[in-house]
C-alpha cells in the first residue's frame, strides 16, 4: 500500500503539470490536533494563487474520489517559499552555492543555527558542509534539524 503523500503525489501529478508547476514537497502532519495534506509546489518566476487554486480544486476532487484518507484533514496548496527546506539530494545538487541556513538539534560552540552557504551535501552519509565567516564546517545528518534557503537582502 502507498503512502498517502506518494498517491497525493502521483494525483496531482497532471493538475500540476497542467499549472505549469513542478512537485516541491507533499506532507502528511498532525499540528494543534487536526491533519493537513500539504503540496507544496515550484514554479519557475514563483507560484502565484491562481496556480495555487487550479492545482487545489482539481486534486481535491481526484482526492474526494479516491479517498485514500479515513477522517477528516485540511488540503493545502501553496508555494514551496523562497526559504524553503531542502529535503533530499536532488534539492541540495540545485542549491549548491545557495544562502542557507543549518538548524541544529543541540547547539554547538554556542550556536544552534548557522548561516552560510551550502557548500556540499554528501548524499551517501548525509552530511552537510556549509562556509561561514571563511571556513567550511560539517555537519552529520544525525545533528542536523533542518536546512533551509536563506533569502538575503
Amino acid at each position: 500500500m502507498k503512502k498517502i503523500t506518494e498517491l497525493t503525489a502521483e494525483l496531482a501529478a497532471p493538475a500540476i503539470a497542467a499549472a505549469g508547476c513542478t512537485l516541491w514537497d507533499v506532507e502528511y502532519v498532525k499540528e494543534g490536533g487536526a491533519w493537513y495534506l500539504r503540496v507544496l509546489l515550484d514554479k519557475e518566476g514563483g507560484v502565484d494563487i491562481l496556480d495555487c487554486e487550479a492545482v487545489s480544486r482539481q486534486l481535491s476532487d481526484l482526492l474526494d474520489e479516491a479517498d485514500p484518507i479515513e477522517g477528516s484533514y485540511t488540503l493545502e496548496v501553496g508555494s514551496a517559499g523562497a526559504e524553503r527546506a531542502l529535503k533530499r539530494p536532488g534539492d541540495f545538487a540545485r542549491f549548491l552555492g545557495s544562502p542557507v541556513l543549518v538548524k541544529l538539534y543541540r547547539a554547538l560552540d554556542g550556536q544552534k543555527e548557522i548561516p552560510g552557504i551550502l557548500a556540499a551535501y554528501d548524499a551517501e552519509t548525509g552530511a552537510v558542509s556549509v562556509e561561514a565567516g571563511g571556513a567550511v564546517r560539517t555537519f552529520a545528518k544525525k545533528d542536523v534539524a533542518l536546512v533551509r534557503l536563506r533569502v538575503e537582502f
